[in-house]
């Protein structure tokens, strides 16, 4: 079975690859009802999308989406939701002389393994040109998310590391994610990181990313024990995203260096029949279900493996040969990320919340 598709009730499906003629998504289980224009889709493409700035590839693409189905007179239905993107700024040509070798840390060399052939142009259905999908239904599932549990129900994301230099957490402004380049929430780091990506971007490197998401106004109850458990599920959907290489859940791996008595996270009485914690080194996860606390997840993404730096590898034929990879190419892809990430916590808890509202109905506390 393909794993084209994400997801259990809320769910969805890409097609497409870098250098066809377009890409597209298919988004079910939306409920019907729901005010969804193409504008909604397209403010969390236009961060996403390529050639932006100085420090994103120079690949020119408008991502207009066009919903082709499952919306009437500026509703949703209930019925599949069609969205497609054409691709208006392909250089194929780019890739020839790569054709027919295998480019190290992408997904040329398994492809071929797989499948006994491959599309060498920008890595076919490899390529991160696909997260455009993703965000589109993403930007589906914030509106099933606040359709539901209101307006307070907010998912968001940062970039806090940059090839090895992390902002200064002390320094956190939501509000200055929106106000430059690099999605920081540390206004401070701006200066350093524009030095640091343009020496390698000179050097024809790349640097990796962590980036921090977050979903505010989400009640407690969600998540399916045992196997789909809603971290589980977080981390699954988050490490899907390409390049990405490492995710964790609230503390984390720093979990791991506390002790018992540091790590948990003490409760009381809100005088209003819940509970406050004094910390959130769970993540806003409980036993695999939320807690009501603000969830948060990071991700780890992997240096750009397109260089213009010589690396060995090999041929079809298996002889070593030096591979330079032309053409546009992002000196940290973690940056495009960041609507990514927030497509994917989003369609994950907008699925669990339709799978609690069927198993649980009226039993439950939610909606």
């Amino acid at each position: 079975m393909a794993g084209d598709t994400f997801g259990t009730l809320f769910r969805f499906s890409t097609f497409g690859e870098s250098h066809g003629p377009a890409i597209g998504c298919v988004i079910e289980g939306v409920p019907p009802g729901i005010p969804l224009a193409a504008e909604d889709l397209q403010r969390d493409l236009d961060r996403r999308k390529p050639g932006q700035s100085r420090h994103t590839t120079q690949r020119r693409e408008a991502d207009e989406a066009e919903i082709l189905s499952g919306v009437y007179e500026g509703r949703t239905t209930g019925t599949p939701i069609g969205v497609l993107i054409r691709n208006t700024d392909q250089r194929s040509k780019d890739y020839s002389e790569i054709a027919r070798r295998f480019r190290p840390g992408h997904a040329d060399f398994t492809y071929m393994a797989k499948y006994g052939l491959r599309d060498p142009r920008g890595g076919g259905r490899s390529s991160a040109r696909e997260t455009a999908m993703r965000v589109a239904a993403g930007a589906v599932a914030k509106k099933v998310l606040t359709h539901i549990l209101g307006e307070s129900a907010l998912v968001r994301a940062a970039l806090v590391e940059m090839g090895g230099v992390a902002i200064d957490p002390t320094r956190w402004d939501w509000d200055q994610t929106g106000q430059n380049p690099f999605f920081s929430p540390d206004p401070g780091i701006v200066e350093t990181w524009e030095t640091l990506l343009d020496g390698v971007r000179k050097a024809g490197s790349s640097v990796g990313a962590i980036v921090q998401v977050e979903a505010e106004g989400i009640p407690a109850g969600l998540g399916e024990p045992v196997y789909d458990r809603l971290d589980a599920d977080i981390a699954k959907a988050l490490m899907s995203i390409n390049a990405v290489k490492g995710v964790e859940i609230g503390a984390g791996f720093e979990a791991a260096r506390l002790r018992g008595e540091q790590n948990a996270d003490e409760m009381a009485p809100d005088g209003k029949g819940g509970v406050v914690f004094s910390s959130n080194n769970a993540g806003g996860v409980l036993g695999g279900i939320s807690s009501g606390q603000t969830l948060v997840a990071r991700m780890a993404v992997k240096p750009t493996s397109s260089l213009l730096i010589p690396r060995n590898s090999v041929d079809l034929e298996g002889n070593p040969v030096e591979v330079v990879t032309k053409g546009r190419h992002d000196p940290c892809v973690g940056i495009r990320a960041i609507p990514v990430a927030e497509a994917m916590l989003a369609v994950t808890l907008a699925d669990h919340l339709l799978r609690f509202r069927g198993q649980c109905g009226f039993q439950g506390s939610i909606g």
